[in-house]
């Protein structure tokens, strides 16, 4: 059904699943830049479309709504939510006699700015494992939105400017509607803000939010791309608290390797459990795993799956399902 080449493809209609080369047809998960190609024509959603076009420019598009499956040849192509940022999708391919789910970067449960993941049964499932390791099992939503308000809160009470290190499509997004939800005004770097009109003319309203000018209002959270990302950095005058949203903050040590006052483990990925209850929820014949570490096979493999990690190497399992 399927076949790797330096990526996924769908070996009957030549579909090639979130492949960054350029391809006659690529399907396209989401919008961030490691899942994207400029190819010749890019199946997304109408969401995932518009942060294309931001991003690699305006290019041919057949627009993949949530739900609403096309047909190609013998297979029907659904594209679901995944949960991850807006416009995210798994894809779900059936061809009448097997059904394949991608799940691309997804994360289960409640999110701001995405529609909860969607995950329905299929017979294979190629899985995103960014975080398939134990360590990786992530406090509780309500713990991790209470961290951070109270450390922007905090902050603010002692008149220093909260800066929120976070990816500029996704992240910052997500970060700036839980604050504004909060009665936190936000001030966003440029690089954020022009994805966050996207966003806000496709559907998803960010709330009190505004682009960075020449000044930070009082009371104001700033939302700024992590280190390294930009060459344009916001002067901040007085006192500051640096502050990282990542799902990486699990780990003690990131605060230090950021450079940061405090990190947060706001993620956007299944962590270690959601890997596990995706597959109870899938219920696959077969798994193959990529985007993490080649350990969690084997913890699958421990639980009683037919589970493999996908590269060049894995001929012999997708042997196994016809390919």
């Amino acid at each position: 059904m399927f076949h790797y080449d330096r990526g996924i493809k769908l070996t009957a209609i030549d579909l090639a699943v979130d492949v960054r080369r350029r391809q006659p047809r690529g399907f396209i998960s989401h919008a961030h830049m490691d899942h994207m190609g400029r190819h010749e024509m890019a199946y997304c959603t109408p969401e995932t479309a518009r942060l294309y076009w931001h991003r690699l420019g305006k290019r041919p598009v057949r627009e993949m709504p949530y739900r609403a499956s096309i047909e190609w040849d013998d297979f029907q192509l659904t594209a679901l939510p995944a949960g991850h940022c807006w416009g995210s999708a798994m894809l779900l391919a059936d061809n009448g006699q097997q059904r394949l789910l991608y799940t691309g970067d997804y994360k289960l449960g409640p999110s701001f700015t995405a529609e909860a993941a969607e995950p329905p049964c299929a017979d294979i499932l190629i899985m995103e494992t960014t975080f398939g390791q134990p360590a990786y099992r992530m406090p509780s939503r309500d713990q991790v939105v209470e961290q951070l308000l109270s450390a922007v809160e905090n902050a603010l009470a002692v008149n220093k400017t909260p800066v929120i290190h976070a990816y500029v499509l996704g992240k910052a997004q997500e970060v700036t509607r839980l604050l504004t939800s909060n009665g936190i005004p936000v001030v966003q770097h440029p690089l954020a803000y022009e994805v966050s009109q996207i966003y806000e003319e496709t559907g998803c309203p960010l709330g009190d939010v505004q682009c960075y000018e020449d000044s930070i209002p009082a009371g104001s959270a700033l939302v700024v791309p992590p280190r390294r990302q930009t060459a344009f950095e916001i002067p901040v005058p007085g006192k500051k608290t640096t502050i990282a949203v990542t799902g990486w903050a699990n780990s003690p040590s990131t605060r230090y390797r950021l450079g940061v006052d405090v990190a947060i483990p706001l993620s956007d990925h299944a962590d270690y459990d959601d890997l596990f209850e995706t597959v109870e929820m899938v219920q696959p014949q077969v798994i193959f795993c990529t985007h993490g570490p080649k350990s969690f096979v084997e913890d699958l493999r421990g639980a009683g799956h037919n589970a493999h990690w996908l590269d060049e190497t894995s001929r012999a399992a997708l042997s196994q399902i016809g390919s």
